[in-house]
């Protein structure tokens, strides 16, 4: 497999670019990495003296990865979220945290693409969730 790089895949920038590298990609799945540094703004305010990445902000990083695998196996477009459903966050993300997320594209009808994603931190479950994206 050759090198992609997330930047060349989808237009998301700093600070809202939640995926540092694509680790592995094959057929229908993509697993991705972000790491937590705790610079980030949002932690300002979520909460000070006690930070937790928010729980949108997870599932925007799942969704980036999805958005990845979409750019690397079809021609152009942007996937816009239009759905999502059975979100089910079981820990809290903080500071220095590496998220591992893996997608998958379990259907794609026309331009609706539908994923499975979930997230892990050192190997324990964070997040699980389904998302569908249209591609514009």
């Amino acid at each position: 497999m050759s090198e992609l790089n997330v930047k060349d895949l989808i237009p998301q920038r700093e600070p809202f670019l939640f995926v540092d590298k694509i680790v592995e990609r094959e057929g229908n799945k993509i697993v991705t990495s972000y790491q937590v540094t705790g610079d980030e703004d949002f932690f300002k305010g979520h909460f000070p003296g006690n930070p937790i990445m928010p729980g949108v902000l997870l599932q925007e990083a799942l969704f980036q990865s999805g958005a990845c695998l979409m750019a690397a196996g079809v021609d152009g477009g942007l996937g816009v979220v239009a759905k999502v459903s059975n979100a089910k966050f079981k820990n809290m993300v903080r500071p220095g945290d590496e998220l591992v997320m893996e997608v998958e594209l379990t259907e794609q009808i026309s331009n609706a693409f539908y994923f499975k994603g979930k997230t892990k931190v050192a190997g324990k479950a964070v997040l699980s969730i389904e998302f569908t994206c249209a591609k514009v």
